[in-house]
């Protein structure tokens, strides 16, 4: 078993609060040494409820601590500060999305830090257990070489990691086309939980085709689609040998011979498996392709993709493991957000450079 991984937590919002739970869970493997917050108020309150040391300001907390990594969960800005005071003093960082407000930002934080190989981002819809299964599938060549990607599922930078991720594709010149639509929706739920609203509002649908050069990706996303569940998420991943569409991978594996298989995934807890309710892991074909790195913990699959990600930055930042996933990589992601967000303002396509983080 590696030693406990030591990381401190600036702010204390709603994505801090997954990182507590995963803590609590796995004690044995990670410790939050320290919490950056504000206000007494939320000291006070943090300490009430997870037991962890709390600091006014980074600084103070470099100076009694030096933990392993340092997690920013704070607002966009003032998550470019930590990075920033965290890289000079040689500390790791892991950085909620995006990494900057803007194009601008991207590239002055860039410049900052960059070179120094110290800030990743916490982006971790790749992560989550059916994406993980589909990415393997892909990479054993089960579709052929991938060419394009339809995702309806989550909001720019996010949809454009996983259109990237899929088709491998890293920072090439790229052209997006986007448009929004009105219509009206029922939203019953938000992050917050049930709204008891039925009443509909209008609410935004923004398409966007994002034209890599020999590949393409289809971004199609409804406001408050991650929590309105009148609106289902969907993914298409074609390739040059077949498709995968949703759970459903389709192909020849033989001449004049046409198949579909599924991605099959076990849940254990149901009817009479008395195992607790937990996700075991994912088939193709028989095939084990994803498996729970954390059975008996009882995560979600958003947790599950966040204690992934937390325990490869365990990895990286201690020397041991690659890093699960750079600044430039998030930058182009974010850098595509934005040019998705103009070109439906505008109603003009954007096309987007080669930037200073492009490697490789």
């Amino acid at each position: 078993m590696p030693p406990t991984a030591r990381f401190a937590i600036v702010g204390n919002g709603w994505r801090a609060q997954f990182f507590h739970r995963i803590v609590a869970a796995l004690s044995d493997e990670f410790e939050i040494i320290g919490v950056v917050v504000r206000s007494r108020q939320t000291a006070d309150a943090v300490a009430a409820t997870w037991g962890s040391p709390t600091f006014d300001s980074v600084d103070r907390m470099l100076t009694r601590e030096r933990p392993d990594f340092v997690v920013a969960c704070g607002p966009r800005d003032v998550n470019v500060l930590v990075a920033l005071a965290c890289v000079a003093a040689g500390v790791p960082v892991l950085a909620e999305t995006p990494p900057a407000e803007d194009a601008e930002g991207l590239r002055r934080l860039w410049a900052a830090v960059g070179a120094s190989g110290l800030v990743q981002v916490a982006e971790q819809y790749l992560l989550m257990p059916q994406h993980a299964a589909r990415r393997e599938v892909v990479r054993r060549g089960t579709i052929g070489t991938p060419t394009s990607v339809q995702v309806s599922s989550t909001h720019l930078y996010h949809a454009v990691s996983m259109i990237r991720g899929f088709l491998g594709v890293q920072f090439e010149p790229t052209e997006v086309r986007a448009q929004s639509f009105v219509a009206p929706l029922v939203d019953p739920m938000g992050q917050r939980g049930w709204t008891d609203d039925e009443a509909p509002r209008e609410r935004a649908t923004t398409i966007a085709t994002l034209d890599f050069g020999g590949a393409h990706g289809l971004y199609d996303f409804t406001e408050n689609q991650w929590h309105n569940q009148l609106r289902s998420r969907r993914i298409v991943i074609r390739g040059s040998h077949g498709e995968i569409a949703d759970d459903d991978v389709s192909r020849m594996p033989e001449p004049r011979t046409f198949t579909t298989s599924r991605l099959v995934r076990r849940q254990l807890g149901y009817d009479l498996d008395l195992d607790g309710y937990d996700t075991d892991h994912i088939t193709f074909d028989g095939d084990v392709v994803w498996r729970n790195g954390f059975l008996g913990a009882r995560f979600s699959d958003e947790e599950i993709a966040i204690a992934t990600l937390l325990r490869r930055t365990a990895a990286w930042a201690t020397g041991s493991g690659d890093a699960p996933y750079p600044l430039a990589e998030a930058s182009q992601d974010h850098l595509l957000g934005i040019a998705i967000e103009e070109s439906a303002a505008l109603g003009v396509p954007v096309r987007t450079a080669r930037e200073p983080w492009a490697v490789g």
